[in-house]
């Protein structure tokens, strides 16, 4: 037996080595985010460059079917099928969330949809031998599933094995795989690499790349020591996991804490998504996880990004350069996320997620200005440029990366994955309207639909200031106690 003073020492010991990223953690966030997050940013950019091969590839699929050409209108719904078809995928995997997790685990899930991403990347990288357009319209879903369900789990897995001062900065990892994806498709996208005739379904199967390594290293890393705990009840395999994460044989102080968090949430039992949304005791949680993902979707990065080219090109910036000039966006979007993940602990999540806002806001005023008077004003189209980069400054601080890390930390382990689910569905959905929207906005309005953006901007920023607190460096409990001020709820704790 050890005296009290000899364990009080042995758990100081013990907080001071939780702070320490150890060579397991680490590599089981890279292994998940580039197998998993890394797809997802591929998959958003992937069929920028090549779509006036893969349109040509479909008029002639539809030529040698029919001995007539297609009609422009026929190519149009099949050019926008194939785009929002991908959305509509995360939408559908955000919906499998909730059940998987909580039967597969957050490791069991990942290593299972792998198998989405390795079927789709074979699919459309045989699409033009097999002369069939059809399947990459199909792949485009299934690998929409396979981001729904990464988008999600990864954040939940990261979050749920990370110590509580190092959470934010591994929770933003995944989503600086996401612009590392998006910046390698950019840069296998340009023409003198994949971006051609010959290179695109090439290009759309790398893909499975990843997903590949994912299947083969994943196995070897532990599954997530809540998950074992509380959701399996397994003391002995979760203080293992611990122990291997954190590279420290004592983990009391952690294994107790999931027991009081166990304690406090055995009444309520494990949340469906139903539940969750008429628990009173989570009532403000839900609703900052929806304005979030709504303002990170609905911010306009999607415009702003489909603007971009037109912006460069009435610059000045002769056309075969521009997609060179997106690569160049595409570094600072991932230097800018690189940087969250060193600030986000010393910062907070607040800071960054309002003055990510206010970037993003005052960019769209200015740009909406910009943009009107750059025909008469001859240096304004170089304050556009100036305008975009800031506003990718400002989403790739806050509101890209933090809002995933926040709904790990505003939820328990048994609601987690239903707050999963809801925040999911939102981010695919707006994802999706916008998609769906923005061309029907900017031919009404032109450069005035960014003062919509802005002002959803504006709105998120003045909710996060007035109701979403601080989560720096708590743990789940801590945050679960503020949150319940908040709702008027009163927590039920036993007594140690």
């Amino acid at each position: 037996m050890k005296l009290k003073g000899g364990k009080r020492e042995s758990s100081e010991g013990s907080e001071g080595a939780k702070g320490k990223m150890t060579l397991s953690l680490g590599l089981v966030a890279l292994i998940s985010a580039f197998g998993s997050s890394f797809q997802y940013g591929y998959n958003v950019s992937v069929i920028n460059s090549p779509a006036p091969y893969m349109q040509d590839f479909y008029n002639r699929t539809y030529l040698d079917r029919n001995g007539v050409p297609m009609d422009s209108s026929t190519q149009t719904l099949l050019w926008s099928l194939t785009v929002s078809m991908f959305p509509l995928g995360g939408l559908f995997g955000s919906l499998m969330v909730w059940p998987m997790v909580n039967n597969c685990g957050r490791k069991g899930t990942l290593l299972i949809n792998n198998l989405f991403s390795i079927a789709a990347a074979i699919l459309m990288g045989t699409s033009e031998l097999a002369k069939t357009f059809e399947v990459i319209i199909l792949s485009r879903v299934i690998m929409g599933i396979f981001a729904g369900l990464a988008s999600n789990v990864v954040p939940m897995f990261l979050g749920e094995m990370s110590p509580k001062n190092l959470r934010g900065a591994i929770g933003v990892v995944p989503q600086l795989f996401i612009t590392i994806g998006i910046l390698a498709a950019q840069i296998l996208g340009l023409n003198i690499i994949l971006g051609n005739p010959e290179g695109w379904p090439v290009l759309l199967g790398l893909t499975g790349i990843p997903s590949l390594i994912q299947l083969l290293t994943l196995p070897f890393f532990p599954e997530s020591p809540r998950y074992l705990l509380i959701q399996k009840g397994n003391e002995e395999q979760a203080r293992k996991a611990l122990q291997r994460l954190r590279g420290w044989e004592d983990v009391d102080d952690e294994i107790q804490e999931m027991y009081q968090e166990d304690r406090s949430e055995k009444e309520e039992g494990q949340f469906s998504v139903l539940s969750l949304c008429t628990f009173r005791g989570l009532r403000w949680q839900l609703i900052s996880i929806i304005v979030m993902m709504m303002g990170q979707q609905l911010s306009g990065v999607n415009g702003v990004f489909y603007y971009a080219d037109r912006i460069f090109e009435s610059a000045g910036v002769p056309s075969n350069s521009i997609q060179y000039v997106t690569v160049s966006i595409g570094v600072i979007n991932v230097i800018m996320t690189l940087l969250a993940v060193f600030i986000v602990e010393s910062l907070g999540r607040r800071i960054l997620l309002l003055a990510g806002f206010v970037l993003c806001s005052s960019s769209c005023a200015i740009l909406t200005l910009a943009l009107n008077l750059q025909t008469t004003v001859s240096w304004m189209s170089y304050l556009s440029i100036a305008c975009v980069i800031v506003y990718i400054i400002g989403h790739a601080i806050g509101p890209s990366p933090i809002p995933a890390v926040m709904i790990t930390e505003m939820f328990l382990q048994s609601s987690r994955p239903a707050a999963f689910m809801v925040g999911g569905s939102v981010h695919w959905l707006s994802n999706f309207t916008v998609g769906l929207l923005f061309l029907y906005m900017e031919a009404g309005l032109g450069p005035y639909s960014f003062l919509i953006f802005c002002a959803i901007c504006v709105a998120t920023m003045l909710y996060i200031f007035f109701i979403v607190p601080e989560t720096k460096n708590k743990t789940f409990m801590e945050i679960n106690r503020i949150m319940a001020k908040r709702n008027k709820v009163e927590i039920q704790e036993s007594k140690e």
